[in-house]
């Protein structure tokens, strides 16, 4: 028996039967053996999510034995990867092949599987989340069945396992469409926010990926544009120094000062967002796609993250604006905005519609709930979706209303999992019983 913690510090298990298979027919018994004892059974991988989407109640079945890449065509870029394996240990391995993926996230501590269960993304217009370049995915359901699943092949369940929340069953591989190898110019610059919401669709389209965050209180975004460079051109990443600067002292330990800080003296919170938002310099370097998507977060946060329509999320963030300024809440981590493509999974944040993502965040020795509650009241107004695995109160007669395929997804569960082996607390709240 052992005790299982999130990253955040938010969920804890204690007591669990934990399991380390080593291949889909060892994953296979131990969902037979659970089914015959009547005990629920979750997979779990890094434990990045805030939510409770991962927390084993009985059975913890731990994927480390599943974490390698079994098989790379160069020519197809078509990659089997066990489910288990971390997204950085990933990426190291699709570069040794000269391949990458298309599109990734801000941090690689995930698993490969729990990302796309929760709907993990980055950001570009025309691209999708991870689960979008999943082409196939091996799935041990509760009666101990292996499912291979793709659009060709048990295509409803491919729709619904992409982004399952691990309530289908365990996902033990997963087939992805990578791309050749690329290098990405990255292009990162404080611009004042009326700027970049006044541009943001010129923003958005003219760049392959662009984000920005906005530092409450003040007037100033960090925008990030990452393009691909033209044939011919060669790395030149960010100096040692400089990254160390800018990516470990500013970004974690000088950040980590500041919030404590702001644990202390609340009212400061404003002039520090300043000082920050002013100390932020431009820079511009070329490395490996991976290299530029990933960075290492260490301040430990709460974050509650929606997506919404596109062409609504200038609202949304000036309505959120507006909300701060009259709350007198004092909010020392900055707010994010990315964006997406619209996609044809059942359970992504992204399905049907073009999409912008908003993530606030909140230091973790600070209340939050003041402040996500409100967030959440905003975007809910515009149809919000909240991201799996980040903090949200929504339950599943609200999310039916949201996802259009709610219910031909609940359909598959019924089916794949009558029982109910794969739910705990998370699922039963924004899925049903």
């Amino acid at each position: 028996m052992s005790t299982w913690r999130n990253w955040a510090g938010t969920e804890s298990a204690t007591g669990v039967e934990t399991l380390r298979p080593r291949s889909a027919d060892e994953v296979s018994a131990a969902v037979k053996t659970a089914v015959e004892q009547g005990k629920k059974l979750k997979a779990v991988g890094a434990g990045h999510s805030f939510t409770g989407c991962s927390v084993p109640e009985q059975v913890m079945v731990r994927l480390d034995g599943l974490a390698s890449i079994t098989n790379a065509d160069k020519e197809s870029g078509r990659v089997t990867v066990g489910a288990g394996t971390g997204l950085a240990k990933l990426n190291a391995g699709l570069a040794s092949f000269d391949l990458a993926m298309a599109n990734l996230g801000d941090i690689d501590k995930q698993t490969i599987s729990g990302a796309i269960s929760t709907g993990t993304h980055g950001t570009g217009a025309r691209l999708g989340g991870l689960a979008t370049q999943v082409v196939g995915l091996e799935l041990v359901t509760a009666d101990g069945s292996v499912l291979n699943c793709s659009a060709e092949e048990n295509a409803d369940v491919f729709a619904a396992a992409r982004v399952s929340i691990g309530a289908l069953g365990v996902i033990t591989s997963l087939t992805l469409q990578t791309v050749p190898a690329f290098l990405l110019r990255a292009q990162e610059m404080p611009l004042a926010l009326a700027e970049v919401l006044g541009g943001f669709d010129e923003l958005a389209d003219g760049n392959d990926h662009f984000e920005f965050y906005w530092f409450p209180h003040t007037e100033l975004a960090l925008t990030k544009r990452n393009n691909r460079v033209a044939a011919g051109v060669g790395a030149s990443p960010v100096g040692r120094i400089r990254g160390w600067v800018d990516d470990e002292l500013l970004s974690n330990r000088v950040f980590e000062l500041t919030n404590r800080l702001a644990v202390r003296r609340p009212a400061l919170v404003p002039r520090i967002n300043q000082l920050a938002s002013r100390a932020l310099s431009a820079r511009e370097y070329v490395d490996a796609s991976y290299k530029v998507f990933c960075s290492q977060r260490n301040v430990i946060f709460r974050e509650s993250e929606y997506a919404v329509p596109r062409e609504q999320v200038v609202e949304v963030v000036d309505q959120l604006r507006a909300w701060i300024d009259r709350s007198g809440e004092r909010i020392p981590f900055p707010i994010e905005v990315r964006v997406a493509a619209a996609d044809d999974i059942w359970l992504s944040t992204a399905y049907g519609r073009d999409t912008a993502y908003v993530a606030i965040h909140q230091y973790h020795r600070l209340a939050h709930d003041k402040y996500f509650d409100a967030f959440e009241r905003i975007v809910s107004a515009f149809g919000g979706r909240p991201h799996w695995g980040k903090l949200h109160t929504l339950g599943a007669e609200q999310l039916r209303e949201r996802y259009p395929r709610f219910d031909d997804f609940m359909a598959v569960r019924d089916r794949l999992d009558p029982g109910r082996t794969f739910t705990n607390p998370y699922t039963r709240h924004i899925l049903g019983a």
